[in-house]
């Protein structure tokens, strides 16, 4: 008799993980992550490292920039659904566009995703949507991992993150040391809720109003499934090229937190921000999620981007030409304040509101 009590041999399978079943989902994602590669990258996935050649002569004196994450409690979401083929996008958008707030151009990405049981056809979806992220980022995806956890996941659940390294120019790396008195803050607009605050948003609208994924709900023209899983927006391709054609001091990528403390983030010691309101309506996600769950607007301020994904920082007589390039690469943008010496904004040099930034007005329809 062996060792687990049965005539049947005790195996790695039997233990929960599925050797066989990882070598077939490799196979069927291979043809998209063939596809997300970039011309330095040396071998294909199955090496124990990705390799990547900086090609001598390209960059004088080069930084690189590193970034990682995950896309949180939006995969209950694509679990429930049963749906996989876009938490892959949003991986990617949180790491690229982390890395583009330096000026870095992403080189590329590796993920690690985590399930309770190795399903091929579900693993496949997600890489798929990585490497489709990949190529709309402009980087390679180098490798990555998958790994069963079975005990410690159920079979259908899984979560992921991805690690990402970009390079930028010395000398032009973006810091909050170039930022000025008198820059204009541009904004653009966000696809809906990206990949933050949906512990919130599950609670309201799943929880407490009990809406139902699949159910049509009129102000969305869509399910609420499809409005939860609308991909968050890859604004890197959109960050070079803006930095390229103006002169942008730094970006703000606008995720946990909000927009007033990422904001804050990249401004100097004795500088502030002062944004108004008035300049966008957010998308009536936000109001649905504030009037369903009586949420206040603080909370929904420093939780969700409230439509703004991504923040540029630009001398002022480049704003005409940086809306401009926005709109032409199909990025809702807009002015949405100004920066300011500290001291003349007294509800901040006094010590009111979030650190550097001030909101100002009210949201039209909000």
């Amino acid at each position: 008799m062996s060792r687990s009590g049965t005539d049947r041999p005790t195996s790695y399978a039997s233990a929960g993980v599925d050797i066989e079943a990882g070598e077939q989902a490799v196979e069927r994602f291979r043809p998209w992550t063939e596809k997300a590669t970039r011309p330095e990258v040396l071998g294909g996935i199955g090496g124990f490292a990705g390799l990547f050649r900086l090609k001598a002569g390209r960059y004088t004196d080069p930084v690189l920039a590193a970034s990682t994450d995950g896309v949180g409690t939006k995969v209950a979401v694509a679990q429930a659904l049963d749906i996989h083929d876009t938490i892959g996008l949003d991986l990617v958008a949180m790491v690229v566009d982390d890395l583009v707030v330096c000026g870095a151009e992403p080189l590329f990405l590796q993920d690690y995703i985590a399930v309770g049981e190795l399903v091929p056809d579900q693993v496949a979806a997600i890489v798929k949507g990585i490497a489709d992220g990949c190529q709309r980022a402009g980087c390679a995806l180098l490798g990555g991992e998958t790994a069963e956890h079975p005990g410690l996941m159920e079979r259908g659940h899984y979560d992921l993150s991805a690690s990402g390294v970009g390079i930028v120019e010395a000398d032009r790396m973006l810091t909050p040391e170039r930022v000025r008195p008198g820059d204009v803050v541009v904004a653009m607009g966000s696809s809906g809720l990206h990949s933050n605050g949906y512990s919130l948003a599950r609670h309201v609208l799943l929880e407490l109003a009990r809406m139902p994924l699949a159910g049509q709900v009129e102000e969305f023209g869509r399910t609420l499934g499809e409005e939860l899983l609308e991909p968050t927006r890859i604004y890197a391709p959109d960050c070079l090229a803006l930095a390229a054609e103006t002169e942008v001091r730094i970006f703000a990528h606008i995720t946990g937190g909000g927009l007033a403390r990422n904001l804050a983030r990249v401004l100097p010691r004795g500088l502030a921000a002062v944004c108004d309101r008035r300049s966008w309506s957010p998308a009536p996600i936000f109001g649905t999620i504030a009037g369903r769950g009586r949420v206040e607007r603080a909370e929904m301020e420093k939780t969700f981007n409230m439509g703004v994904g991504m923040v540029a920082l630009l001398a002022p007589e480049d704003v005409d030409r940086a809306l401009a390039v926005l709109t032409a690469r199909h990025v809702p943008a807009w002015v949405l304040g100004d920066v300011r010496p500290i001291w003349e904004v007294p509800e901040l040099a006094h010590g009111g509101g979030p650190a550097k930034v001030l909101m100002t007005g009210e949201h039209p329809r909000f």
